[in-house]
């Protein structure tokens, strides 16, 4: 994700929205904009890359979850809700705006899609009777459809979009008790997509959050279950950074030679630093590694750092992403000043790039599948225009 600048600036109607000019919702819209649900949100990203959404400002009356008596559940890589309810309920706005959408799409059956002044859009389909029509202001929590039946049950899908790509509706919705977390989005262009990340605000009750995530993702995901999913995209930018800024990559994982790690190089004494927060478990010379550093970090990752000139850090030091650890060099088995990178995953090495696009100096855009035996299964995250 990129740097974002931020200015709260409250909106009178709905959420206070931080971006150099958005044009709120309008009342017409393009032949496209009727047609397809995913699609760009013309002007939101005219005046800046990066948007804020400040969630933390809105009243009790400007939310509603879209059926409040109904179960929710993560669909579509947890891309989507399906909101369980009983026949002849009626699906709700979660926020007001302009109905940019409604008509039948294979898929959705009859679906809504509404944009909000805050840049946010909410689809809702499978509904067994649309209720508004295109260009018409809705209110949160007015009635727009009646819920829909399909194979055996009766349910909502529920989506939320930025730019056109959905984003995670768990980010900003607590399923269990349909609340609204009180949090920041950071909403930044990059290229096709649309970074999303989570800046800490207050909960719905008020009362200050510890950090990014800590809600969403718990400290111990396997504590009652054995896999767990993890959205690269909702990680803040203040909780990653790419081990060696300005690099290239001169060998990678795997290959012939079965390289544990990622080499990759800029110049002698370079500045290395920490991935991810979490604790020094080595730091000394290692064999062929030569200077090393090694970083436990949550979830069951861990992160090593080798053939440094120099390191900066001890064992039982806590780092903060990226926080300067040592220096490159070519100690140990090294032809050239470079940082060896590995990362592990409950003990297993995992190829870096798994976490990170090597040649953006970013995370993927992937969700991650994480199993308690160590296994991890990656897929791509759905955003608009890809």
């Amino acid at each position: 994700m990129m740097k974002t600048r931020l200015t709260n600036i409250a909106s009178t109607i709905l959420l206070a929205l931080v971006t150099s000019a958005y044009t709120p919702a309008k009342d017409t819209f393009t032949p496209a904009e009727q047609q397809q649900i995913s699609i760009p949100t013309p002007g939101l990203f005219t005046h800046s890359n990066t948007i804020s959404i400040d969630l933390s400002t809105l009243k009790a009356d400007d939310y509603a979850f879209p059926l409040p008596v109904g179960k929710s559940e993560g669909i579509d890589n947890r891309q989507a809700l399906e909101i369980k309810t009983k026949e002849g309920d009626a699906v709700k706005a979660m926020f007001a705006g302009t109905v940019r959408l409604s008509r039948n799409i294979n898929g959705y059956g009859n679906v809504i899609v509404i944009r909000h002044n805050n840049g946010l859009e909410t689809v809702y389909g499978n509904n067994a009777q649309n209720l508004v029509k295109v260009g018409q202001k809705v209110n949160a929590g007015q009635s727009i459809a009646i819920v829909g039946s399909e194979g055996g049950k009766t349910y909502c899908k529920f989506a939320i979009m930025v730019n056109g790509g959905r984003i995670t509706p768990e980010i900003i919705i607590k399923l269990q008790s349909h609340k609204l977390r009180k949090k920041t989005l950071l909403c930044t262009k990059n290229g096709r997509f649309v970074d999303v990340a989570v800046k800490g605000a207050n909960d719905a009750n008020g009362s200050k959050k510890k950090g990014k995530n800590e809600d969403i993702y718990p400290e111990n995901p396997f504590e009652n279950a054995n896999t767990f999913k993890l959205n690269l995209s909702n990680i803040e930018k203040e909780r990653w950074a790419y081990p060696l800024p300005g690099s290239h990559v001169i060998s990678p994982f795997g290959g012939p030679r079965r390289h544990s790690g990622v080499d990759i190089k800029t110049k002698p004494n370079d500045r290395i630093v920490a991935a991810f927060d979490g604790v020094v478990v080595k730091s000394c010379p290692f064999a062929g590694y030569g200077n090393c550093i090694r970083i436990k970090h949550r979830y069951g990752f861990e992160t090593l750092y080798s053939h440094q000139s120099k390191n900066f850090v001890k064992v039982g030091d806590k780092v903060k992403a990226g926080q300067v650890i040592g220096l490159t060099g070519r100690t140990g088995r090294a032809t050239t000043e470079h940082l060896h990178f590995e990362v592990f995953f409950q003990g297993r090495r995992l190829n870096p790039a798994v976490l990170f696009d090597h040649t953006n100096k970013s995370l993927q855009q992937v969700t991650l599948t994480l199993a308690k035996n160590g296994a991890v299964k990656s897929e791509r995250n759905y955003y608009a225009n890809k």
